[in-house]
């Protein structure tokens, strides 16, 4: 299903995403050495709650995982990049973090990832895996308007992923969102310009680019969710909601 949304709808669309950047903004800031992935779940449900809004996760039983997945947000560490489940583990110096958190508030739902690492330490190889995603991610946003095709935003997402020497693993990537987390159309981070679906203004998109350092093959954890490297090397994943408006694209995930 590919929803398209009325100003009314869209209004709410942005409060929700007020609401992600708020909270992986303030988590972001409380994740220090020494924090707990349980710890960092906790305070996402009461911020959630706090905000009137509802998980998509806590509930959230796709045929690909071991549902429902029963935690408020996905904490991902180093070799993990994907629907990281939340455990019992102590954040070190150095550790390459990454949060996504997908809400509903009123309705309608927005979702969002960022990757940082914890504490002091900055690995040289790990600052640069964010980085790239991050200009993905902005590549990506900077092709999507009126009339441009999915294929264009798949195509500048892998070009800046190719270009910087990570391969691209296609089984996962960015997806329609509007009144549920994942719709259609499916955005793959890499891809052929002017193919696919043409963007339409009231169009919700959640842009996903992530990279594994040295593979593109994934494993699945024992707990029947989390998403590794096959080969243990570190990830790194960015996201955002955003809106398509007459005039290009709207990012509803900032932080203020």
């Amino acid at each position: 299903m590919i929803e398209i949304l009325n100003p009314t709808l869209l209004a709410r669309a942005k409060d929700a995403g007020a609401v992600v950047a708020d909270i992986l903004h303030t988590l972001k800031g409380r994740s220090t050495v020494g924090t707990n992935l349980l710890d960092i779940d906790r305070w996402a449900k009461a911020m959630i709650d706090e905000a009137g809004a509802v998980s998509c996760y806590v509930d959230y039983a796709p045929s690909f995982g071991r549902g429902p997945f029963g935690h408020y947000i996905c904490t991902a560490v180093n070799d993990a990049v994907l629907h990281g489940l939340p455990h019992d583990y102590a954040l070190a110096d150095g550790d390459l973090l990454t949060l996504d958190l997908a809400v509903s508030k009123d309705g309608v739902a927005a979702d969002a990832a960022i990757s940082f690492l914890v504490g002091s330490a900055r690995p040289q190889e790990s600052v640069a895996m964010i980085e790239t995603t991050e200009r993905a991610l902005a590549a990506g946003i900077a092709v999507a308007g009126p009339g441009a095709r999915i294929g264009d935003i798949s195509h500048a997402i892998g070009t800046v992923l190719g270009d910087a020497g990570y391969s691209v693993n296609t089984e996962f990537g960015g997806h329609g969102i509007g009144s549920t987390m994942h719709q259609d159309p499916h955005v793959a981070n890499t891809g052929r310009p002017g193919r696919g679906y043409k963007l339409r203004p009231g169009l919700l998109l959640a842009l996903e680019p992530w990279i594994m350092a040295d593979t593109a093959q994934l494993v699945t954890d024992d707990d029947g969710w989390t998403l590794r490297s096959a080969t243990g090397c570190r990830t790194a994943h960015s996201e955002h909601t955003i809106a398509i408006t007459d005039d290009g694209a709207e990012i509803l995930t900032l932080p203020k």
